[in-house]
């Protein structure tokens, strides 16, 4: 029978866990409203579609700039000093946009929004990673991840209310990040402690868990290509452009109907293993998308499938990293966790659209199989572990 002081530290539990979604959902809504506001106000300032690519690539830079840092810093400063520090630099970034007027201003204003963002998504994660119960670690990654869906599709519906134009967007954007100094505030001195040294380097990151760290490449490089090379294959194969925006939509709906079901299993399976049989899943569904009617619910089911079988990678990949790694080795290990998304995101869209010019227009499918197939590969190669 559970003791009153046992039922109290459950409760503290999922009280810091529930604050800390909580601040990723704000994060998500904050982010998918800002990001698609900068591209439209750079395309009506006419800059060039290559220009505002490379523009929103600076956002990964930071990522891969800052990311190694993050585990000292939270040590010296501590984890809730560095989420407080970023979200005032996201707030004041945000709102830099609107009175930055030259060109290298909006690449050092996306710069530092990139690097609040990385922070906070590296220490968030370890926040909720840290304090979930390892009987329910898989459960809450995928509600976790699930929320995050919901916060970014609730972003462009802000968006949609407040338009493009003047310095309201910007201010409600900045707005949403001082918003979410609320959990922060609210979860006190329970946001988890780093406890002994954060020396991980890639190189033990890939001998002590290859199979989540290949899972976060493969999904930055699968997510992001779906997400912009998917709507030109859509037009490549007949739709029209609704049709090809619905396509996403489809992708997105599966991030939110799939991440609990599968967060489930990993809490009663080797979560290697059921990383591998995503993969795999993924993979076969992928191969199914050419022979079906684009016309046809049956395909917008069967992106519903892929996107959400596909997320999943990020969500058991995170469980799995939480199962090995405790402490401030868990910040190392998801700071580079995420840096691999990101070289994913920065490498992903490149090759699938290179392989769609190359056999038009199903080449960006058998590259993205091909991907998935590679990832079963390489990790197979690195042998048996103890299951996890």
């Amino acid at each position: 029978m559970p003791t009153t002081g046992s039922r109290q530290t459950t409760g503290r539990a999922r009280w810091t866990i529930a604050l800390a979604i909580l601040l990723v959902a704000i994060i998500g809504v904050a982010m998918s409203m800002t990001l698609p506001l900068l591209s439209l106000r750079l395309d009506q300032a006419g800059w060039s579609g290559a220009m505002i690519g490379f523009n929103t690539s600076f956002m990964a830079l930071a990522t891969l700039s800052l990311a190694p840092f993050i585990p000292g810093l939270a040590q010296k400063f501590g984890i809730r000093a560095l989420l407080v520090t970023a979200l005032v630099t996201g707030a004041t970034a945000t709102l830099g946009f609107g009175w930055a007027h030259s060109v290298w201003s909006w690449f050092a204003l996306r710069f530092m929004l990139g690097c609040a963002l990385t922070v906070l998504f590296i220490l968030s994660e370890f926040w909720i990673n840290a304090a979930a119960p390892d009987d329910r670690r898989g459960l809450i990654m995928g509600i976790y991840g699930t929320i995050l869906s919901l916060g970014f599709a609730s972003g462009p519906l802000v968006l949609q209310q407040t338009g493009t134009e003047g310095e309201w967007p910007l201010i409600l954007g900045a707005g949403i990040f001082v918003l979410a100094l609320v959990p922060v505030w609210m979860a006190g001195r329970q946001t988890p402690q780093m406890d002994g040294h954060a020396g991980l380097g890639f190189a033990s990151l890939f001998r002590s868990a290859p199979v989540a760290a290949l899972a976060a490449l493969l999904f930055g490089a699968v997510e992001t290509g779906a997400f912009s090379v998917l709507p030109v294959y859509g037009h490549r194969i007949g739709l029209d452009d609704r049709a090809a925006a619905m396509q996403i939509s489809a992708v997105a709906l599966g991030n939110l109907f799939f991440q609990i079901p599968f967060g489930l299993l990993a809490d009663r399976v080797d979560k290697r293993r059921l990383l591998l049989l995503i993969a795999g899943l993924a993979g076969l569904v992928t191969l199914v998308i050419p022979f079906l009617s684009p016309q046809s619910w049956l395909y917008l089911g069967t992106l519903c499938l892929w996107g959400g079988v596909a997320a999943s990678l990020y969500c058991v990949g995170l469980a799995l990293l939480g199962a090995q790694f405790h402490g401030a080795s868990l910040v190392a290990a998801n700071a580079l966790f995420v840096m691999l998304y990101a070289t994913g995101q920065m490498f992903g869209p490149p090759l699938l659209g290179w392989a769609m010019d190359m056999v038009n227009p199903h080449g960006y499918i058998w590259a993205s199989a091909s991907l998935f197939g590679l990832y079963i590969a390489i990790v197979l190669g690195f042998g048996r572990t103890k299951p996890a």
